[in-house]
């Protein structure tokens, strides 16, 4: 794959965007200097300086890790306009202003380096007309690239290109973005806030309506267009507050300046209760209040009849929550017959999305794929709105949204497109997505960076493999799918719940290994969705409990400890590949794989205090071996508890990585493994690592004792326990089950430099881990867990 080379970004405007893109930049490796006016006083790049600082301050955070904001460079145009030359890209992220805009872009293009790409992050103005300003050698390598807030979480990117943008610049900055940035690329028309906010905007204007004209309040709309409906979580008006509303009427006022003649324009004027709002200076969570406003502890929304602030939490109806619950032709059939309020208000605004996405769809869009990814990955949406009205019944659904618009109840009297009615059954299908513009099916891009993606995400209806039923089955029991997809590597997925690993989980673990020995390269522990593992079973474990105590359970664990041992000691690489979650026992499998290959988001920990247990899946064996290969790497004589403290701590507190970055910075990541941007990328990247570990000649490392820490290194942690403990900091469980980490990490009653095996430390573990589950606090943290799936402290 030809890639084009980003040696360095600039990021032009410090703003929100501005300073979140570059520190995403910095999360994936591209070193990005960030511009800014020059400050009027004091230091001249105050202004960049300020927004670094805050960034480190923000949640969820846009870095990694909060040391990596000192990798963003400093710059103003005053000063520093020379840097740009030395830039392959630059990223315009100022404010939404064209004027601006156009004169930024006058005064940087004699610093513009002649190969570099240009272009504007900006949420809906023409890209056609800010190119217009740019001398003639730059239109070609100049068009729009819109990022989604947060940068760092939010998958979409819009590319958009102007007549004059050569379609191999494009080419390389959807590679560039895709696998180093890791984002989704969606490419837009250049219309009035492209594609997700065209879309999304026009459904949460069309909700707002929606919800006046069925009495509904903001928290029970919140409720209904949230989870329930498989959209975020934070529905429609608390979503508006998160955005800011005076950014949402700056969207909703792009609409106005530029679609007079849409046949929905009416329904883009601004809502009155929004234009209130702004104008009290409530723009939502940013100034602290808008449609929701948090007192203390307490949410509380607003009551626009009363023009005051009432206690929040309205649900839902059951009845309603039932229906939604539903397969597609099911739901939307009970909710369109339904006399209950919320549940024609669910039809009605989804009847207006079928509607809008079906006329709009030749003006904003290549394909109808486009429209639902954007709406999936810019909108939190499980199914984009084409997908939803497919899996419905398209047959069935359109002529309701007909009969609709015909009896005057859709937001606009525009007809449907005749390609509606012309006999198909959607617009995904196998051959490609249907295209209004061209009259026919456009397939998937063919870019060759999608050629790492094994398994991208799929529109429904396009007929993409299930991950799970690919390649060449070699082993398959309850819990685990053991399959090749080119003969040369093993793959292992785990398919239980949350793939908690349990004796079955185990056991196709080991017979994975066993096959990979016998016929393969290699063996790639990966599952196609954001859970790698939550950790061990105990659910699964309880009959055993139940039956035999303590004493049943300690087999089972040495079974679990001894599988760990046979991965890290396999005759072929084991490569664990991570996405989301892998905690507890998850940790462990990862940690005892020869190489970790991990999505940036991944959430890393050693969890098991929380259940009021400690790892015994090898995890604090590891966390000692570690320790004593970085005390020996530093100085043979060096005291390992100063090497052993983190690892203690990030046991005893259960401390979980918020990133990949970080995860690796806890010691649950090495810095020889690869952390992987795009996490459609994951498996490909693994099964290339497993590769080239075999033909490089891969041996598995040998077994050998290592020193420990001692009783000495136990009574120091235990001395400082105390004072946590007396202090209020921790309780009397928490001392106990933190000496007992201590006890195990440093090796037990022994001497300071003793020589122990990991055998040895996992059966220290074995005995603590089986106490505790005798322990009636333990009992109390773990029954809690189970029943509410929040962690008990007692």
């Amino acid at each position: 794959m030809s890639r084009f080379n980003v040696r360095k970004v600039a990021v032009l405007g410090a703003g929100v965007m501005g300073a979140q893109i570059a520190a995403h930049l910095v999360n994936v490796k591209v070193p990005v200097v960030l511009f800014d006016l020059p400050a009027k006083e004091g230091p001249k790049n105050g202004i960049v300086t300020k927004a670094v600082e805050g960034l480190k301050k923000l949640k969820p955070s846009p870095l990694g890790i909060p040391e990596d904001a000192a990798l963003i460079q400093h710059a103003n145009y005053e000063e520093h306009s020379e840097l740009l030359k030395d830039c392959d890209l630059i990223i315009e992220a100022i404010a939404e202003r064209m004027d601006w805009k156009l004169d930024l872009y006058k005064k940087i293009a004699p610093f513009i380096a002649p190969h570099a790409i240009v272009a504007s992050n900006t949420s809906g103005l023409s890209i056609t007309k800010l190119s217009e300003v740019l001398p003639e050698e730059i239109k070609p390598r100049f068009c729009g690239i819109h990022f989604f807030n947060p940068p760092r979480y939010m998958y979409l990117v819009e590319l958009i290109p102007t007549p004059t943008t050569r379609p191999e610049i494009l080419d390389q900055l959807e590679t560039f973005v895709t696998t180093a940035v890791g984002k989704g690329v969606v490419r837009a028309k250049d219309t009035p806030n492209f594609i997700a906010n065209r879309v999304g905007i026009a459904g949460m204007l069309a909700t707002i309506k929606e919800a006046e004209n069925f009495g509904l309040t903001y928290d029970v709309v919140d409720d209904l267009t949230g989870k329930k409906m498989g959209r975020a979580s934070s529905g429609t008006f608390r979503t508006a507050d998160v955005v800011g509303l005076d950014t949402m009427a700056h969207v909703v006022k792009t609409l106005q300046d530029n679609l007079a003649d849409d046949p929905f324009f009416p329904s883009y004027a601004t809502p009155p209760v929004l234009a209130k709002l702004i104008e009290q200076g409530a723009l939502g969570q940013k100034s602290g209040a808008g449609f929701y406003k948090k007192v203390g502890k307490d949410i509380l929304r607003l009551d626009p009849a009363k023009a005051d602030y009432v206690p929040a939490g309205g649900k839902a109806d059951e009845i309603v929550a039932r229906m939604l619950k539903k397969a597609a032709p099911e739901r939307l059939k009970l909710l369109r017959e339904s006399t209950n309020p919320q549940a024609q208000f669910l039809w009605a605004i989804l009847r207006d999305s079928f509607h809008y996405v079906a006329v709009h769809l030749a003006d904003i869009a290549d394909s109808a794929r486009e429209v639902d990814f954007a709406m999936r990955w810019g909108f939190g949406m499980q199914q984009g709105p084409f997908e939803l009205w497919q899996a419905a019944g398209w047959k069935q659904v359109a002529e309701w949204v007909k009969a609709d618009i015909d009896a005057g109840k859709a937001l606009s009297k525009a007809p449907l497109p005749a390609w509606v009615f012309d006999g198909r059954e959607g617009v995904h299908t196998a051959e490609g997505s249907w295209s209004a513009a061209l009259n026919k099916y456009i397939p998937r891009s063919t870019l060759p960076v999608y050629a790492r993606q094994h398994f991208p995400e799929a529109v429904l209806g396009s007929g993409a493999t299930d991950p799970l039923k690919a390649g060449t089955q070699e082993f398959k029991n309850d819990e685990v799918r053991v399959w090749s997809l080119d003969g040369e590597v093993l793959i292992a997925s785990i398919t239980a719940k949350l793939h908690l690993i349990s004796p079955t989980v185990t056991e196709g673990l080991l017979k994975a290994v066993e096959i990979a020995e016998a016929k393969y390269k290699g063996l790639v522990i990966w599952s196609p969705d954001d859970v790698f593992s939550a950790g061990a079973n105990l659910e699964a474990l309880m009959p055993v409990f139940m039956k035999s105590g303590a004493k049943g359970i300690a087999p089972e664990e040495k079974k679990l400890q001894d599988a760990m041992l046979r991965i890290r000691y396999a005759q072929v690489p084991v490569v664990s590949a991570i996405r989301g979650i892998a905690l507890g026992g998850g940790c462990e499998l990862s940690v005892y794989s020869a190489r970790r290959v991990a999505a940036m988001e991944s959430y890393m920990g050693l969890v098991e205090v929380g259940v009021g247990l400690i790892p015994g899946g090898g995890g604090l064996a590891y966390i000692a071996r570690r320790a004593a290969e970085m005390a020996s790497a530093a100085n043979a004589n060096a005291d390992i508890l100063k090497f052993l403290t983190d690892g203690f701590t990030n046991a005893a507190m259960a401390k979980v990585g918020t990133s990949a970055i970080e995860s690796r910075k806890l010691g649950y990541l090495l810095w020889s493994d690869v952390i992987v941007p795009n996490k459609d990328e994951l498996l490909f990247v693994a099964i290339q690592q497993a590769k080239a570990m075999f033909e490089s000649g891969y041996r598995a490392p040998a077994k050998t004792l290592f020193p420990v820490a001692g009783r000495n290194a136990i009574a120091t942690i235990k001395a400082q326990l105390v004072n946590m403990r007396d202090g209020g900091f921790i309780s009397a469980h928490d001392f106990h089950i933190s000496a007992l980490i201590a006890d195990v990490v440093c090796g037990g009653d022994v001497d300071a430099g003793s020589l122990v095996s990991e055998e040895y430390l996992m059966a220290l573990e074995r005995k603590h881990f089986c106490g505790l589950l005798e322990h009636p606090k333990s009992q109390e943290r773990i029954m809690g867990m189970l029943q509410t799936g929040k962690p008990v402290r007692n």
